[in-house]
């Protein structure tokens, strides 16, 4: 299958079966989706929703963060991955985004990763999300899938050759919404280790399910 033919697949599937696709992180500002994101970093989105309520309600703001220390930020936090450093990222990027954007998240990927904690990553989530920009993030549900999709060659290396990949053939209408169909699909059924093939749609045009049964359950066929 050409690759044009594969990612028209792969549009086409998740246009009809899951037009509507989000972010499970619960948010309900630009700020705290920002927060969000940088505290889950190698976390489950689950454990960060258990952990942000409070967090969210005791540090509205990004100046109730930049007023704050790290011995009173740190319990909100502490059940999360690499609490130590995730609670200096935060004290940071509250003292950052009052003195330097005047309180606002900033709407670019180069203004966003200046910040602590925020990589381009993280960046290009916030202005998907958010602002509905045409960006990729890569995280390894997206570096795995699209490989295994057959969508991104078998060469690509890091998050970044990964990214330029997918924009470079995904149409910009459908970025945004086809980050989240490559995350979900990874987080549900494309698993790293077992991979629930046997219940997955998509092995009409996955390379992996090609190279791995197809062979098999022709065999078995014939």
């Amino acid at each position: 299958m050409l690759k044009k033919e594969r990612y028209q697949a792969f549009i086409d599937h998740f246009s009809q079966n899951m037009p509507v696709a989000e972010t499970e992180l619960q948010y309900e500002s630009p700020f705290q989706l920002l927060v969000a994101v940088v505290l889950s970093a190698q976390c489950t989105d689950k454990r960060i929703n258990l952990v942000t309520p409070a967090l969210f309600r005791d540090f509205p703001t990004p100046a109730h963060l930049a007023a704050s220390h790290f011995d009173e930020l740190f319990p909100y936090i502490k059940t999360v991955s690499y609490p130590n450093n995730k609670t200096k990222h935060l004290l940071g990027l509250g003292k950052m985004l009052v003195e330097d954007f005047g309180g606002e998240v900033p709407e670019t990927v180069a203004e966003l990763v200046k910040l602590p904690g925020v990589g381009r990553k993280t960046a290009n989530v916030i202005t998907s999300v958010v602002w509905n920009q045409p960006n990729m993030a890569v995280d390894t549900h997206v570096f795995r899938v699209s490989k295994r999709l057959g969508l991104v060659t078998l060469s690509a290396k890091t998050p970044l050759e990964v990214e330029k990949q997918l924009i470079r053939h995904i149409p910009k209408e459908y970025v945004h919404t086809a980050h989240h169909w490559l995350i979900l699909h990874g987080r549900y059924t494309c698993l790293a280790r077992r991979p629930k093939c046997e219940e997955c749609t998509l092995t009409h045009f996955c390379r992996y399910f090609e190279k791995n049964f197809a062979k098999t359950t022709k065999n078995i066929d014939s």
